[in-house]
């Protein structure tokens, strides 16, 4: 229905179109529990998280961050999920207090988790979106500390890069 002929819409597509509907707001919990009644795949409960993370309510946003900065029951790839989901541009509002969080939060959360899923989440969760001065400022008073994980300073120093560049693109 409403699709070109020739064109399937697939698992994979339908969780996309779930996913950006979601976080346009346009799409809420009932919508991704209807798409995982079909879809019982690890794939699923992952496109879940991600979705489920990516509501723009306030109180998705804090159960996401407490999975984000906290949760060690759930499988490695529901918390990435979940961190994946997190930051859009368009909950700038809605997301702005979680960014002094991030550098709050993540030495203890990736002390949680093995080196490499303590990097991957790191990755996922870091604010790539709050393009700002405060934000480098933020980054900066994280890295001068010395007691940081190796792959959490490694992934704050490519983040602040990245965030460094946008800022001088904007500029």
């Amino acid at each position: 229905k409403g699709v070109p002929e020739g064109l399937r819409i697939d698992t994979d597509m339908r969780w996309a179109l779930c996913y950006r509907l979601v976080v346009l707001g346009a799409a809420g919990p009932d919508k991704i529990e209807a798409e995982l009644d079909t879809d019982h795949s690890a794939t699923g409960e992952q496109w879940a998280a991600r979705c489920r993370a990516a509501l723009p309510d306030a109180a998705a946003k804090e159960r996401a961050w407490r999975v984000i900065a906290e949760e060690t029951s759930l499988s490695n790839r529901l918390v990435e999920a979940h961190a994946e989901g997190f930051w859009h541009p368009e909950q700038a509002d809605l997301t702005q207090s979680y960014v002094e969080r991030y550098f709050a939060d993540m030495p203890a959360a990736a002390r949680l988790r093995t080196p490499w899923v303590a990097d991957a989440v790191a990755k996922r969760a870091f604010p790539r979106y709050a393009v700002a001065a405060s934000t480098r400022k933020a980054a900066a008073a994280l890295l001068a500390r010395d007691d940081l994980e190796p792959g959490l300073r490694r992934v704050v120093i490519d983040a602040d890069d990245d965030l460094r560049r946008a800022l001088a693109a904007r500029g």
